[in-house]
């Protein structure tokens, strides 16, 4: 009997056991696949709580939900492009650290206002805004700081880990928060995200990286903003890239404005089953993750994000017919599924896409560039979702989004050069930018294109 047990104990061990290649037996990926994995579970928590304060506790209106996300969109427009000169002259590690930090820190200002009865929509735009800010600068820095542990040739299998480091989250997530929003309420939960987002930020702080970055004796503030813009537009994939994901930032953002409304108004669902009706997202994830480095190898990084953009707007679409009934509860719950698992299919190759084809010095200024293009239209997007929702209805305003985003993957696939990338793009040549930076002339970098 016991040398069955250690003969089912071996094989466990022999099943459990990573690849040889595996990225997680890396220890510095290990590290910030874990602090996204932490992090990620108090996400879920912020995730549900913010708007539920908004949409159950101060009544919010649908414009009044707009305006909400749109706060958050704001900072991007404003302070991405001079963020991306200034991450490439500092280390990005602690700066993706430090805004974890303060991440917990506004998070949980939301709890005191509530507790000292200050709480209003005012305070949540404000909260909001710093969220934005922070994801603005720090996240971009996160971005970069993968790219500094994981290889160019491994970074969609490594965004598909991230993902699936999320999806776990997502899965148990927002069954945990919703069951803690009814217990304490949505204020007083938003105090677990705060400890995960410390406890992450510790994790951050033992990753051992080298960056390489280059230090010009003559450096200029404006000419390396004008620097990375200009890479951006003088590079046809990302130019196609930017559009795309403008347009489809324009219909998610749409989109997840009214979709909680939906889903406690029109559907009538309470908190907790809200927060159920999320492990679907969890679920949509998993599967994403687990196949999307797989379907990316088949056909391609670009085939598979207009797939994505596709998935995504099936869904929208499929909570936009959704009765009032528990019919329409299930299809809230498989909007999540398809949104989540398109979403991934997304940015896995977004973000591998990008950032192979740029070189590591100019990394900090495209992220930035990159995120100021695509989320310029997120702003309007939510309005234009919020003001759909109040006057015409709210699952008109999930219908616009996914005919939308239907439409852009049709159109992308038969007009852009996205449907054409087969493979991950080799970086641009550094020396055509970095050192020749003063002699760049707009003129020459559009010939390029």
């Amino acid at each position: 009997m016991l040398k069955r047990l250690g003969r089912l104990w071996r094989h466990r061990q022999r099943w459990l056991a990573l690849p040889p290649h595996d990225l997680l037996r890396d220890a510095a990926y290990r590290r910030l696949w874990s602090s996204i994995l932490i992090s990620s579970f108090g996400g879920q928590v912020t995730m549900l709580a913010l708007p539920l304060t908004a949409a159950v506790l101060l009544h919010a209106s649908p414009m009044q939900m707009g305006l909400l996300t749109a706060t958050e969109i704001v900072p991007f427009v404003l302070f991405s492009l001079p963020a991306g000169v200034w991450l490439d002259r500092v280390r990005k590690l602690p700066v993706y650290a430090f805004g974890e930090c303060l991440l917990a820190l506004v998070v949980a200002s939301v709890t005191l206002a509530w507790w000292l009865d200050w709480l209003t929509m005012t305070w949540l735009y404000v909260v909001g805004f710093i969220i934005g800010s922070v994801y603005t600068v720090a996240g971009s820095a996160a971005q970069i700081v993968l790219t500094q542990v994981v290889t160019r040739d491994r970074l969609v299998e490594a965004h598909a880990k991230n993902a699936l480091a999320t999806s776990g989250a997502e899965v148990a997530g927002p069954g945990v928060a919703g069951a803690l929003i009814k217990l304490v309420g949505a204020p007083l939960a938003l105090l677990a995200d705060a400890v995960l987002l410390v406890l992450s930020a510790l994790i951050l702080r033992g990753i051992e990286i080298k960056e390489d970055r280059r230090s010009l004796q003559d450096a200029d503030f404006w000419r390396d903003l004008k620097t990375g813009v200009r890479f951006v537009l003088g590079t046809p994939l990302l130019v196609s890239l930017a559009v795309a994901m403008g347009l489809w930032q324009m219909c998610h953002h749409a989109a997840i404005v009214v979709q909680i409304l939906v889903a406690t108004r029109t559907l009538g669902l309470s908190e907790q089953q809200v927060g159920l009706s999320y492990v679907g997202m969890g679920a949509g994830t998993i599967v994403a993750s687990v196949l999307g480095n797989r379907i990316s190898r088949r056909v391609g990084p670009g085939p598979s994000l207009l797939i994505g953009f596709a998935v995504c707007g099936a869904g929208w679409l499929l909570l936009a017919v959704a009765p009032a009934n528990r019919w329409g509860v299930a299809a809230f719950a498989a909007m999540l599924v398809l949104f989540s698992a398109g979403a991934v299919l997304v940015f896995i190759n977004f973000l591998a896409m990008r950032q192979a084809v740029t070189p590591e010095p100019l990394l900090g200024r495209m992220t930035s560039a990159m995120r100021w293009f695509t989320l310029m239209p997120a702003g309007p997007g939510a309005l234009l979702g919020g003001y759909l929702g109040q006057t015409v209805g709210l699952q008109a305003a999930m219908a616009f989004a996914g005919v939308t985003a239907v439409l852009l993957a049709l159109l992308a696939w038969r007009f852009s050069a996205i449907a054409q990338v087969k493979a991950l793009p080799k970086p641009e040549p550094v020396d055509d930018w970095i050192g020749a930076e003063a002699s760049v002339s707009p003129a020459s970098v559009f010939d390029r294109a």
